[in-house]
């Protein structure tokens, strides 16, 4: 199985002489005994598994479907999810953060690269390091059967470009260069950003999409300079939020959209501060993409329940003044600005 689209700075950049196993990029992910996903970009990760997950569903829609987190592993996990069911159904067995597997999991997978079930697909999910590389080394000596679908990171704007260029491709839908320059420019920081924004265009957009169309979605760089600005106040750089967030505002962006950036993120990081689980089970519990938990997982580095607090409360204080609420919207940003950049706590 294979999905249209570019795979510069895929497959070939991870090829080596040991690996005995087929490696492919991520929009060419197909079925196998065991799929290693390996590489640091964990939206195309995220994709890859997913869009063969849903091939393996709609070739038979009682696929059964198991997720495993290799470093909270227990001895024996792997053995029972891949038993052979009374009515024999296929099986999916999705496993995350092999790069922190135990040795429990270790063990267990070893074994079972010597008899892979039938019927039964595993994707091991390893996205960088040198824990399980003995693990990864076997797989790719051939034993079990597998492939590794290969999720480089996209650093070249020309890959993005080409990244951008293949999801209208894909939809079949005619884009002009033009906007292509433009969505690729606003939304570069972030890949999956940049998907969604594609999606956006192609959900809402009933003819060619043109740098105009983008403009009207997107007005010009306001929303990237949204994200930035939110991104670099979370991180802690109040600095550099600040400028950017001047910037925008120079560059004509409203103030409106600013604050759901923020809004976003933030919201997203209270749901997910203090759960457990893996990204996939937390992505089905609260209605989120696996990437988006895994980024609000990092965003919440340094962060507090009660620094969050505060901010969301503040964000709500915040969007009220924009709209009218306040005399002066600007400083009403910059007063944001300067608390989320203290994580709440200024």
């Amino acid at each position: 199985m294979a999905t249209r689209g570019n795979s510069r700075g895929g497959a070939s950049k991870a090829r080596t002489a040991a690996s005995a196993i087929p490696q492919v990029p991520w929009n060419q992910v197909r079925s196998a005994p065991v799929v290693l996903v390996t590489g640091s970009e964990g939206f195309l990760a995220d994709r890859a598994v997913r869009t063969l997950r849903d091939a393996l569903k709609a070739d038979d829609p009682s696929l059964e479907i198991s997720d495993l987190h290799a470093g909270d592993y227990a001895p024996g996990e792997l053995l029972t999810l891949a038993s052979p069911s009374l009515f024999g159904e296929p099986r999916l067995i999705r496993v995350e953060a092999v790069e922190k597997c135990n040795e429990a999991f270790l063990a267990d997978m070893l074994d079972y690269l010597e008899a892979p079930a039938d019927g039964t697909v595993v994707t091991l999910r390893h996205a960088g390091g040198v824990r399980g590389k003995k693990l990864l080394d076997v797989i790719r000596s051939g034993k079990g059967g597998g492939i590794e679908v290969v999720c480089a990171e996209l650093k070249k704007d020309a890959e993005k470009y080409d990244f951008a260029q293949a999801e209208f491709a894909a939809a079949g839908r005619k884009v002009t260069p033009g906007a292509l320059r433009a969505i690729t420019s606003a939304f570069s920081d972030d890949l999956a950003e940049l998907a969604a924004a594609c999606q956006q265009l192609l959900s809402d957009s009933a003819e060619q999409i043109t740098e105009a169309t983008v403009d009207k979605y997107y007005g010009g760089r306001v929303e990237t300079n949204a994200f930035q600005v939110a991104d670099a106040a979370i991180a802690g750089r109040h600095g550099e939020a600040l400028v950017t967030m001047r910037h925008a505002l120079a560059s004509g962006a409203d103030p409106v959209p600013m604050v759901a950036a923020f809004a976003s993120k933030i919201r997203t990081m209270a749901k997910i501060s203090g759960a457990r689980g893996g990204s996939g089970q937390l992505a089905q519990q609260f209605g989120l993409a696996p990437w988006q938990v895994d980024r609000a997982r990092r965003d919440l580095q340094g962060w507090t329940e009660d620094g969050l607090g505060r901010c969301i409360e503040l964000l709500a204080e915040t969007d009220a003044n924009v709209k009218g609420g306040g005399r002066d919207p600007v400083f009403a940003l910059e007063r944001m600005i300067r608390i989320v950049s203290a994580r709440g706590r200024d």
